[in-house]
This record gives structure tokens, sequence and C-alpha cells, in this order.
């Protein structure tokens, strides 16, 4: 399986000396995602936790919502060989499994929606979901409005502690300083989960797909905290997972904003130190208490 970290030769110059050695990389490698054997999109991500990112892509997609829907996920055996004959089987032959594809089985009786199966989805590291802008398809089609969630308030103070948090996780950026990271956090501002991909929109679909595994969706008492900036994509992954606060270290996109807004989705960005902007769903932050502070 591939590794989340690879060595290469590199030419190093500091104050004009030149010296060669191996530095430090993450791994990118194409992951094939397959739905019930068909082919339906393939992105480019850090190994690892494949199973999680299929399945987190799938609840942004709207096929999966709950544990009970997936029946399982496997590695195909090749990457160029053809599909499996049987739900759950690897493909057979000679060809080496290079643990770039998956296969993931919903569950008997799941109705899988008329998605992107005959487009061929091809999602880039810094794109997800690219082309699929519309706000009214993600509040009509998540199953977990954020206007069933229970009642949530946050300080600023909370917030302004979560980068720090996030940083501190990042096991592999401290290696390479090539990954981005997210993480979730409970309303006490206690880690819950984090993950690190080459792409932004991968983990968060590794966090969403393992909390899909371990029976954990809704996200309904959670935030989920971002190392880059927060664009509609990633709205959209929080909106379909049912996380009603967002937050990121950098900017909002004008689309993630109108998401926010439309959805009911707490959207923070520019978090940093003490500041932060608010940009919709203001109602789940205790301003009136920090103006007072103030």
């Amino acid at each position: 399986m591939g590794r989340v970290t690879e060595r290469r030769k590199v030419i190093r110059i500091r104050d004009g000396v030149v010296s060669s050695r191996p530095d430090t990389l993450v791994t990118e490698e194409p992951l094939e995602i397959r739905l019930n054997g068909r082919p339906l999109a393939i992105t480019m991500r850090t190994p690892g936790d494949d199973f999680a990112l299929a399945a987190g892509f799938l609840v942004s997609e709207g096929v999966l919502a709950n544990a009970s829907e997936l029946q399982n996920i496997v590695y195909c055996a090749g990457a160029t060989r053809g599909d499996t004959s049987r739900p759950g089987e690897a493909e057979s032959g000679g060809g080496s499994n290079t643990y770039n594809v998956v296969d993931v089985r919903t569950a008997p009786g799941v109705v899988v929606p008329d998605i992107t199966l005959e487009r061929n989805v091809y999602t880039t590291s810094s794109c997800g979901l690219c082309g699929k802008a519309s706000l009214d398809a993600v509040r009509t089609t998540t199953r977990h409005p954020l206007a069933d969630t229970p009642p949530l308030r946050l300080t600023p103070e909370l917030l302004a502690a979560l980068p720090d948090r996030l940083r501190a996780a990042q096991r592999v950026f401290d290696r390479t300083g090539g990954l981005h990271a997210a993480a979730l956090f409970d309303e006490e501002g206690e880690l819950l989960d984090v993950r690190e991909d080459v792409g932004r929109h991968n983990a968060v679909d590794k966090l969403v797909g393992r909390a899909l595994q371990n029976g954990r969706l809704p996200l309904s008492r959670t935030v989920l905290m971002v190392s880059g900036r927060a664009s509609f994509e990633l709205a959209q992954k929080a909106v379909m997972a049912g996380v009603p606060v967002l937050a990121a270290v950098s900017a909002p996109s004008s689309l993630a904003v109108d998401l926010a807004t439309e959805t009911g989705l707490t959207l923070v960005g520019f978090l940093r130190g003490s500041s932060m902007n608010v940009y919709a769903g203001e109602d789940r932050i205790a301003l009136r208490a920090a103006a007072a502070r103030g």
C-alpha cells in the first residue's frame, strides 16, 4: 500500500551554500472510487483512510447518510482491470494490487440517487466537487438538516483555541509541510478526530467517512475546523454530514457564504489568534458576551 510520505533528493541552497540531501515529501496518488462495481470518481489523495475517504465522499454526494446503508468497502486488485464480479469480492487474476481502487457496496434496498454514475467525476486535490455549485440541491438533498440540530452555543474564546489544537495534531505536516488538515471538535473544544491529506476536501471526507462507519452521523454537536480556506465544497460536506459549525483559518468563498446562509450553517473565517470573521449563523456564537467584555 502507498505510504503517506516519500523521500526525494533535493538541492538545498542556504546563504549561497549548495548541498544535496534527501527531503521528505507527502505522497500523492490517484484513488478511483467505484459504487456497486461502477466507476464513479477519481481523486488525488494521500494514501491512508481510503475506505473512510470513499464513504465520506458518498455522504457529500447524498448516497449515504448512516452506517446501515453501507454494506462494505473493498480494494480492487489492479488499477486497470475490470469491475468486481460479485459484491464484496476483489478482482481475480494476476494483476498486482495497487490499493488505488476501492469499491463501495451499498446495503440491499438502498436506493442510489441519480448522481454522477455516467459522467466519471474527476476531482483534483484543490478542486473538490467542481461544477456542483447548486445551493438548492444541497439544501434539499441533505438528510441531516441543520434546522433539526439541537441548540449549540460556542464562545469566541473556544473557537480561538481551535487552530492551535489542530496544528498540534498535524503530525505528518511537521515532516513535510505539504498537507491540509481537518478536525472535528466537540462543543467543549475537545478534539474528536483529525485527518491530513494533500487535498483539503479529502481530509474532510476522511473525517466524515470515519464518523459514518462508527455510526456517529449526523455530527450535530461538533465544529469542523479546516487548515485552509472555506470553499463551497467544504461547506457542502459540512451540511451533508449535519455539522453545524465550519471554521477556517483563511477566507471563505462567496458561494460558501451563500450556502451557509441558505442552510443555517455557522461559518467562521480568518480564525487567527483572538480574531475571526463570522459570515453566517452568528446565533450559535455568544457575541453579546464577547461585546460586553470588550
